[in-house]
């Protein structure tokens, strides 16, 4: 039996620190031996809290229940910390865990575009990686929620034929806002047609992404995005609509082959990676009928069509708390683990 990773999670009460709570149970590589909160959560057992305050995802993994809950400091006893700290805290928290030589493995937005953090998708830039190469402690970040469904469905396209224009317009689930998330009388009958910050860092982030790396540095990728985001009455699941230009025109055939035959984890075994990344079906994605494809970590893609004003029309389904945040946390951690990143 191998010697597992000690790991602890950052913010293990909220939303999603409850995902990384459950993702880990039974993990083949991470024992989770540590969970952290804000300090009025310190010092109690993590199964009496929540049996006090609701489990989001079903019962609470025997193994959490007697873990008692630690404040959110740089002494806990581990190698790895997951962080799904709000951004509020997260900056300065994760900072210091590096400063004392942890490696994080981040959900929040607070690092995601500094230079020498990798912002990653394991499918897609793993070599950005070589940026954390030879450090102690250090961050990755995996990309917002939205963004992460969005690149991973055009990302292959980009390596083959090269995206010029990417509009996008979301379905954002109620979870993407965290717990409690959006008030019952603002989204009942309604659509909140607006998510501050949302739209900056769909337009931000993926090029950053796609982007090449030279000399030490990421030279970002040059595609114009413009992104809409609406939050929508969906508990779970982020829909995308995306119209989007090629340098060259193709078919919808040679994009349905490209999609689907993109598959560069596949030899890897990593345990959280899905059989298959990108799943095309002829139909459009729904949330209720397809987020849990993969178990949860894949991306579901239909309704790809030409477009007469971009080029191409397609719509993109992930889950948000999966894929889109602990879930694509700990594929990163995994990917570290595999390349010997994680000592």
């Amino acid at each position: 039996m191998m010697n597992k990773i000690k790991v602890g999670i950052l913010g293990a009460t909220g939303a999603v620190g409850q995902r990384f709570v459950q993702l880990l149970d039974n993990h083949p590589y991470f024992e989770v031996t540590s969970l952290a909160a804000s300090d009025k959560s310190s010092g109690v057992l993590y199964g009496d809290l929540m049996n006090k305050k609701g489990f989001l995802y079903g019962k609470i993994p025997e193994y959490s229940k007697n873990i008692k809950v630690e404040e959110c400091i740089p002494n806990i006893d581990c190698r790895l910390v997951f962080s799904a700290l709000d951004s509020n805290v997260a900056g300065q928290i994760e900072t210091d865990f590096v400063d004392a030589g942890y490696i994080v493995s981040t959900n929040s937005k607070n690092h995601r575009m500094d230079d020498d953090v990798p912002l990653l998708i394991p499918e897609v830039n793993p070599d950005h990686l070589s940026l954390i190469k030879n450090k102690s402690g250090y961050i990755v970040a995996n990309p917002n929620c939205s963004t992460i469904g969005m690149v991973l469905a055009l990302a292959p396209l980009h390596k083959k034929y090269g995206l010029t224009k990417i509009n996008v317009v979301t379905m954002q689930a109620l979870s993407g806002a965290g717990y409690p998330g959006v008030s019952s009388m603002d989204i009942i009958d309604n659509v909140v047609p607006y998510i501050s910050g949302e739209e900056e860092k769909m337009q931000t982030e993926p090029i950053k992404i796609l982007g090449d790396l030279k000399n030490g540095r990421i030279n970002y990728a040059e595609i114009d995005i413009n992104a809409q985001c609406n939050r929508v009455h969906v508990s779970d699941g982020h829909l995308e609509s995306i119209s989007f230009g090629l340098k060259n025109k193709i078919s919808i055939e040679e994009i349905k082959q490209t999609l689907s035959e993109f598959n560069p984890l596949k030899d890897m075994n990593l345990p959280s990676s899905p059989e298959q990344p990108i799943i095309i079906r002829d139909e459009r994605p729904q949330p209720k009928k397809n987020r849990m494809e993969g178990n949860g970590m894949s991306c579901v893609v239909g309704g790809i069509r030409e477009d007469n004003v971009l080029g191409y029309n397609l719509v993109v389904l992930s889950h948000n708390t999966i894929r889109g945040a602990a879930g694509g946390a700990i594929l990163n951690a995994e990917l570290l683990y595999k390349k010997g990143l994680i000592k």
